[in-house]
């Protein structure tokens, strides 16, 4: 990546366990959403899913000297790692290290997806020396909130809430229909035939002062009919004083307009 391209990046901790072994690939691609075996990348963003096919969390794939680096973009990393933990079975040759925080950076590009760019890895230790380096602008915390609804990066305990799939959250590219079996592959792949998604992520924009009372009980109505139900605002950000953005699951009947 020409770090000296970039003008803003995206800079945050995140917490990160390493799977080892002989067996670790074929143990991780069961599990995951994308194919580890068709990746041209040593890097790879995927999804977590339960067996319904429920999104449980957002992780990226550092393949390094076949080590498997998890990093968990979003989602409760204890309870991964518990969870992967749980599942080897007595003849996988595969190992599980403890999770340790690491900070990741990030091209922050508003004409492309936050796919499109591959990271970088740092310690705490050398980050500042870095950006200090190649002149980077690290994005603070409220800029990083709008970026994040902006691209529709789903968080946890927001639109990651046990509820919603991968599907509805705009993530069908993280998902090889064609890999064989996954943890939820049986549900997507009906989800996929049936086109029987029951509402959808969209981004939303607002000129009326918002407060955070105000969205307490997140449902949107239709115009003019209270009784009416469409969705549900997942989470929002203030722009400035009189301009917010947010995310609002809608209802599939009721999608036309917010595409």
């Amino acid at each position: 990546m020409n770090t000296k391209s970039i003008n803003s990046t995206w800079l945050e901790k995140f917490p990160t366990f390493i799977i080892d072994g002989i067996d670790n690939k074929r143990f991780l691609n069961g599990l995951i959403t994308s194919n580890l075996n068709q990746t041209s990348s040593n890097i790879l963003k995927t999804c977590l899913l339960d067996p319904k096919g429920v999104l449980k969390a957002l992780i990226e794939i550092h393949y390094i000297n076949s080590h498997l680096l998890i990093l968990i973009l979003e989602g409760d990393a204890n309870a991964i790692r518990n969870r992967f933990e749980d599942i080897i079975f007595p003849n996988d040759k595969v190992e599980i290290s403890s999770i340790q925080n690491i900070l990741r950076i990030q091209k922050v590009d508003n004409n492309f997806s936050w796919r499109e760019h591959n990271p970088i890895l740092l310690n705490e230790d050398d980050y500042e020396e870095y950006i200090s380096k190649n002149s980077l602008s690290v994005m603070n915390s409220n800029d990083l909130k709008i970026w994040k609804i902006r691209q529709a990066i789903p968080l946890y305990n927001f639109e990651i809430d046990y509820k919603n799939n991968p599907l509805e959250l705009g993530l069908a590219d993280l998902i090889d229909f064609q890999k064989g079996c996954f943890l939820g592959q049986e549900m997507m792949a009906r989800l996929k035939k049936v086109s029987s998604l029951k509402q959808e992520i969209r981004l939303w924009r607002s000129n009326e002062i918002i407060k955070n009372n105000e969205l307490t009980n997140e449902k949107v109505y239709l115009e003019n009919d209270r009784q009416k139900i469409v969705g549900h605002i997942t989470r929002f950000a203030e722009i400035n004083k009189q301009e917010f953005i947010g995310l609002v699951l809608i209802n599939k009947n009721y999608l036309e307009g917010y595409s």
